[in-house]
């Protein structure tokens, strides 16, 4: 499987504590997507879903599940599939975004598209647009996109109770890693706080 990065431990993608996966390459190419450079499909690195379970089940005693996010999560359903369904094994619950709505999703008649739906508790659908970006529910930016309870593990009241938080993170490499949702203007407002010079 091709993935962008992730983060073993956030509590800013989903309920709870999660491990969050953000797979690499998406067609959609939404206008002011916050991750673009998760567009193109030879970016990433290439992983054994084997060996991202073994990063997973390091931290399982610490999450409550899983989100997978891109990218487009279900541009490469056969390889999530088999990973969700060893979670689920773990007793781990499944969030997954994706671009497509759970329609066309069905539509494809593709048998590793449904085995993939088949492992996710909550499916939050439905491409980003511009023109309705909305903030006042967690996770998502724009007021088409749905919350999908594909099982009873998360439920609604649960959900909306959360609210958008942003995770700053500083490798040993020197690199700023940002996590969460926020507005665009709070987003920028941080970037240039973390990038300006130091002062003397």
């Amino acid at each position: 499987m091709r993935i962008h990065r992730y983060v073993s431990l956030t509590a800013a993608e989903g309920p709870g504590q999660r491990f969050c996966l953000w797979v690499q390459g998406c067609p959609h190419h939404c206008p002011g997507c916050f991750n673009p450079e998760t567009w193109a499909t030879d970016g990433g690195v290439e992983i054994a879903p084997e060996e991202m379970l073994e990063k997973i089940l390091a931290v399982r005693d610490r999450i409550e599940g899983i989100t997978l996010l891109g990218g487009e999560p279900f541009e490469q359903p056969g390889e999530l599939a088999w990973l969700c369904e060893q979670v689920q094994k773990a007793g781990l619950g499944v969030l997954a975004f994706t671009g497509y709505t759970l329609e066309t999703l069905k539509a494809r008649c593709d048998p590793a598209t449904d085995r993939l739906l088949r492992q996710v508790d909550l499916l939050l659908d439905g491409p980003y647009i511009q023109a309705r970006q909305d903030f006042s529910r967690p996770w998502i930016g724009s007021s088409n996109q749905r919350f999908l309870y594909l099982t009873d593990r998360y439920r609604p009241e649960e959900i909306a109770a959360c609210q958008n938080r942003l995770e700053v993170r500083l490798g040993k490499d020197g690199v700023i890693q940002i996590n969460g949702i926020a507005p665009p203007h709070v987003l920028e407002a941080l970037v240039a706080k973390l990038t300006e010079p130091e002062k003397k």
